[in-house]
């Protein structure tokens, strides 16, 4: 191989590897924005969870609460 023909094949080989290490960049940073929407989505999962939990421990003190003034008052509640 000739030293002008193994130049233009460095010089083409160097645009085809810049060329796919711009590509391999777009795609890492497409990659570390899923990412980050993920650790979000979870960080937003775990407060829901946290006032589901809050909730149903509000919902049961108010039925406790309930079934208390309705033995006091002698008032029978169905289950319907």
């Amino acid at each position: 191989m000739a030293h002008d023909e193994f130049t233009k094949l460095f010089t083409h080989m160097n645009k085809r590897f810049d060329a796919m290490e711009k590509r391999f960049d777009a795609h890492d940073k497409k990659f570390e924005d899923v990412l980050g929407a993920i650790a979000e989505l979870a960080g937003d999962i775990k407060i829901y969870h946290q006032e589901l939990l809050a909730l149903g421990h509000k919902v049961d003190r108010l039925e406790r609460w309930i079934h208390q003034i309705a033995q006091e008052t002698g008032v029978k509640l169905s289950i319907d």
